[in-house]
């Protein structure tokens, strides 16, 4: 089923895909001309396929659950925000916050990512085949941040036990975020996330970083570093 939002409002769309009816065969939806619209697609529940044939605003695919969304474009601010499930793939840019809170699923960007990617992360998978802006990963809890190319300033900064696996340079570390080895648990784990998404790429070959659990409990003498 096509949806033109050129002719339909996209809360009429929205409401349309957060009500699928379980008994109807349906489960592979276009919508076309999305036009930048903001918050297409958020609070999807069931397992369907929706192809969003254009460049979409900020919190595209917000507080998915089960679908799989893909944006044939760039997106805005807080793509896949607070995401529990499913697959959101987008073909082109991600504006700042891309996976903002999010508990599960994975979230793919083919091109880069802005700042603060991945902020505040309990548990999604992030795969940024690009570069990411600076702060990604702030505050991060748990998860993957897996970076094909390049990290800028800051970044992992306050970061609790996600993990960051970055293929390029990384331009700074953010506070108490650090270098770890690369055990053979982690180039397995990562290399499971890569091969489950077609990414041609060697697990070895990247670097992981995460927290040195030096901020984890407040110490006057690392005051300066809150």
């Amino acid at each position: 089923m096509d949806f033109d939002l050129s002719k339909k409002k996209l809360t009429d769309v929205n409401a349309f895909l957060q009500n699928i009816d379980l008994k109807s065969n349906q489960r592979d939806f276009i919508v076309k001309n999305p036009s930048g619209s903001h918050a297409l697609c958020a609070g999807l529940q069931q397992e369907i396929n929706v192809s969003i044939k254009g460049h979409v605003g900020y919190y595209c695919a917000g507080m998915n659950k089960n679908a799989s969304i893909t944006i044939d474009g760039n997106v805005g601010t807080g793509v896949a925000e607070n995401m529990m499930s499913g697959i959101v793939h987008v073909k082109g840019n991600a504006s700042q916050s891309a996976g903002a809170t999010g508990h599960g699923g994975t979230l793919i960007i083919d091109g880069d990512a802005s700042s603060r990617c991945g902020i505040s992360m309990k548990g999604i998978d992030i795969i940024v085949k690009g570069s990411v802006g600076h702060m990604s990963a702030f505050m991060a809890q748990s998860g993957n941040l897996v970076i094909l190319g390049d990290a800028d300033e800051f970044l992992g900064d306050s970061i609790y036990e996600a993990k960051i696996f970055c293929l390029g340079r990384v331009k700074s570390l953010g506070a108490d975020c650090v270098e770890k080895s690369m055990k053979k648990s982690d180039i397995n784990s990562l290399q499971k996330i890569l091969d489950a998404h077609d990414i041609k790429a060697d697990a070895s070959k990247f670097k992981r970083y995460g927290s040195e659990r030096k901020l984890y409990n407040f110490k006057i003498d690392n005051v300066g570093s809150y």
